[in-house]
């Protein structure tokens, strides 16, 4: 008979215990965030997907195409291709496509740019529903970004035509 008052006194001592705790908890004030409707402060130092900087100066980006970045990512994730601007010994990135399904976040990419032309976007909310969504052109949103701010968007250069070799015409080069 006293083991069934012991156990009865202390199950009612841990029911108290936790309705305790669970209206120490009701009269907190509320920490929930209503997300879509609030959006959450990110930490500065959050890793999103890769972006350029906007140089102050000149309203664009300041890649020039080296593809140090390509070649650094462990996951080889990045592609790059660049063109000469006309007038200039400079190349200008035309294309920089990101395929974010398989970035590994590591930050390789941001720390190897020599024109520190790269960053880290705040950007959280990437739910696709395909993998082809997962492919970010990041000159595409570098001219977002740009509207959005105001800037004169850069349109870039087309990029050069591929030297293929010509096709003799008849009866030239044949033996």
């Amino acid at each position: 008979m006293m083991a069934y008052v012991k156990d009865t006194l202390t199950g009612f001592y841990s029911l108290l215990a936790g309705l305790g705790v669970t209206i120490r908890y009701f009269v907190k004030p509320i920490v929930t965030v209503q997300y879509p409707r609030e959006k959450i402060a990110m930490s500065p130092r959050y890793r999103g997907h890769t972006e350029f900087v906007i140089d102050e100066e000149s309203g664009t980006h300041q890649c020039n195409a080296c593809e140090n970045c390509a070649r650094t990512c462990p996951s080889g994730v990045i592609t790059v291709t660049g063109v000469k601007l006309a007038g200039t010994k400079k190349k200008r990135a035309v294309t920089y496509v990101l395929d974010y399904s398989l970035c590994s976040l590591c930050g390789l990419c941001v720390e190897v740019c020599p024109t520190k032309a790269l960053k880290f976007s705040n950007e959280y909310r990437l739910a696709v529903y395909s993998r082809q969504e997962m492919q970010i052109d990041v000159i595409a949103r570098l001219q977002a970004q740009q509207r959005a701010l105001g800037l004169a968007e850069e349109v870039p250069p087309p990029p050069e035509a591929a030297a293929t070799p010509e096709e003799p015409k008849a009866g030239e080069g044949e033996s």
